[in-house]
């Protein structure tokens, strides 16, 4: 996952050379190499951190150095900064990713640039002695060795997440990426309203959304479960390109996100009625969709108290943990094989706990 010193240095050199065969203009600017494989999820996360640590690095060579080509290597197995060390979690892509930069002055910058956008898209494949080192040094045969710039590989990602239908994340995924200020709505693929502002992503609780639907409850409940399953999707995907997810609530203070979970409070125990218990609702193939607390109501009905998604199948322990340290009781979860709705068609528990 990372070249060494010596290694990055003699790549370098080749990327360099290619570089130049295709916009000869380069030789103007101060090529920076970090010899480190990522992931595309590595690379596009917000303030692109990565390549920032690359230019700071880079500025702090003397220029004149190196024939104005500088690269950084592991040494020890460390590479010179935190953050230009692969994560392990993504090593299995199918594609990765070795992150340069082009440091050049101002007026060059502009005219540099868009010859680049132009020459890569068409001329951009990788040069023959290039390939030839990165197959003998990693030891595997490539399928494909190409330059592509920043924008290359933002419109390659939306494409990618456009075909897995996820194009409203990525509607986020690039407000957040490139225009970070702004702010930006969006509706999932299953109707699920999502909103970015200020680094982060507040999504619609699966609860009011499920409240807003009508028809066949068994229906309903299908449709619920396919919500969560995409909420639990773009959580995953959120949390890869570092930007984090929250719950939308009217008060903040009725939400919270955890490590793989989210949790919306609806209303504080009541000492007049039972004690609370905590019930699972479950989907054949997601396991536990989503813990209702309740607890038994003066009339006899289910008083519902919170709702907690597991997005990650070890968030379920702490999120017991939490749920019984908050509400006094047991971490016994009722299991109710199915999802539980009420007679208004929102999540329901039974009255009584049954054993």
């Amino acid at each position: 996952m990372t070249l060494s010193r010596d290694e990055a240095a003699e790549l370098a050199e080749l990327v360099a050379a290619d570089l130049h065969a295709l916009v000869p203009q380069v030789d103007a600017a101060r090529l920076a190499l970090a010899g480190a494989l990522f992931d595309q999820v590595e690379l596009l996360r917000p303030g692109f951190p990565v390549w920032a640590t690359l230019d700071e690095l880079a500025r702090r060579v003397p220029r004149g150095q190196l024939d104005n080509v500088v690269a950084f290597g592991s040494h020890d197995g460390h590479m010179p900064a935190p953050l230009l060390e692969p994560s392990a979690a993504f090593a299995d892509g199918p594609m990765r990713l070795l992150p340069m930069s082009l440091l050049a002055p101002a007026g060059l910058a502009e005219e540099l640039s868009e010859q680049l956008e132009i020459q890569l898209v068409g001329r951009g494949e990788a040069g023959a002695r290039t390939a030839d080192w990165l197959m003998r040094t990693l030891g595997i045969r490539l399928e494909h060795v190409r330059y592509l710039s920043r924008n290359d590989l933002l419109a390659l990602t939306c494409v990618q997440y456009e075909h897995v239908n996820l194009a409203s994340l990525w509607t986020l995924l690039e407000t957040a990426l490139l225009t970070p200020y702004r702010a930006e709505s969006t509706l999932s693929a299953r109707g699920l309203a999502m909103h970015y502002a200020d680094g982060k992503v507040h999504a619609q609780s699966p609860a009011q959304w499920l409240a807003a639907q009508t028809g066949d409850a068994a229906q309903r409940a299908h449709d619920f479960a396919g919500v969560v399953f995409e909420l639990r999707q773009h959580a995953v995907l959120l949390d890869a390109h570092r930007l984090p997810l929250h719950l939308q609530a009217i008060a903040p203070q009725d939400v919270e996100a955890g490590a793989g979970y989210l949790l919306e409070t609806l209303a504080v125990a009541d000492p007049g009625c039972g004690p609370p218990s905590l019930f699972a609702h479950e989907a054949p193939g997601l396991g536990v969709v989503v813990i209702s607390v309740a607890q038994r109501g003066a009339a006899g009905g289910a008083r519902m108290l919170a709702h907690a998604y597991p997005l990650q199948p070890q968030a379920l322990g702490p999120l017991l943990a939490l749920l019984s340290e908050r509400y006094g009781i047991a971490a016994e979860l009722h299991a109710l094989g199915r999802i539980v709705l009420d007679e208004r068609g929102r999540l329901g528990a039974p009255a009584t706990v049954l054993h």
